[in-house]
């Protein structure tokens, strides 16, 4: 089996989100300052300058970019505190927490697709628990196209040009297509690893052309609501079954800022939820701050059963 990778387009998210390394680079080791006043206080400046704003670190894929800025707002709009979303890889997400530098992340995928991470770091945080559960993971083709088994892909190799679309080469969803490629002799075809943004993109074009084509996909992401799409049967259960998506903070949080993390704590929704989150994303000229703002309005109700 080889692999490749696919040139990412120009982000849509650049002007606000920083990647990997540049995103850790800028971070320190942020103290802990006791309450005053009744509010909570972290990594303040000299001179009592106000606490710094909580920091909630997230990996660029559209799920995790709506849950990540559906908490920030929350935390602006109904804590009334300042909070700043930073993008990173799936690795230096878990050790920014483990380290202290970031305050949380509503982006762990378990019990299997951050398994690795979470036996590195995960005695070095604190894990809240699922805050959407019923997520799936798998190969996923358009529906006009006639194979329903990741089995029949040996015989189709030619018409999908012998190449699975992926993401990130870190994401667990990644080494799961890998075990597949093995598990189904598909030594045929390269996992092509990218970026959630330039699956979706490779996927449109496909689709407005009619062309054949495998992505690796997981439940809920915008695109099934986009396109007809369907997963492939997985008879030897290589992707497992259903995830959760869980919400992790670093160690002392509830102490320095109690009203932030029982929120936290709170934070749960549906699949359909996050999707309409996403969809508003997909909107011309709306940033995912933008939709979260529009989708806490919307959903009062909901949002008030998260608070403190």
């Amino acid at each position: 089996m080889a692999r490749g990778r696919l040139p990412s387009p120009t982000p849509r998210l650049a002007p606000f989100a920083l990647a990997g390394g540049l995103a850790l680079a800028a971070l320190g080791p942020l103290g802990c300052a006791p309450e005053e006043d009744g509010g909570e206080r972290r990594g303040a400046g000299s001179g009592g300058q106000e606490a710094d704003p909580v920091e909630i670190v997230y990996v660029e894929w559209d799920s995790e970019i709506a849950s990540t800025h559906v908490v920030e707002a929350v935390i602006e709009e109904r804590l009334g505190q300042e909070a700043e979303t930073v993008a990173v890889t799936l690795t230096a997400l878990w050790e920014s927490i483990a380290a202290g530098d970031m305050d949380a992340t509503v982006a762990a995928w378990l019990p299997s697709l951050q398994a690795d991470q979470r036996r590195e770091y995960g005695d070095q945080v604190e894990i809240l628990g699922p805050h959407l559960e019923g997520t799936r993971i798998g190969l996923v083709v358009p529906a006009y196209v006639p194979i329903d088994s990741i089995t029949e892909l040996p015989g189709h190799a030619e018409r999908l040009d012998r190449q699975i679309i992926g993401i990130e080469p870190d994401a667990g969803i990644m080494g799961k297509a890998e075990q597949a490629l093995e598990a189904y002799g598909l030594e045929q075809f390269r996992l092509i690893s990218g970026s959630d943004s330039t699956m979706s993109t490779v996927l449109g074009k496909a689709i407005r052309e009619r062309r054949w084509i495998v992505v690796t996909g997981w439940t809920p992401h915008w695109k099934f609501a986009r396109w007809d799409l369907k997963y492939l049967d997985d008879p030897r259960n290589v992707f497992g079954g259903t995830e959760r998506i869980s919400t992790v903070v670093r160690q002392g949080l509830k102490a320095d800022r109690p009203q932030v993390y029982a929120f936290l704590e709170r934070f749960s929704w549906k699949a359909s939820d996050m999707e309409e989150v996403m969809l508003l994303m997909q909107q011309d000229g709306t940033t995912p701050e933008e939709a979260a703002r529009r989708w806490i309005e919307r959903h009062p109700e909901t949002v008030g059963q998260w608070l403190p």
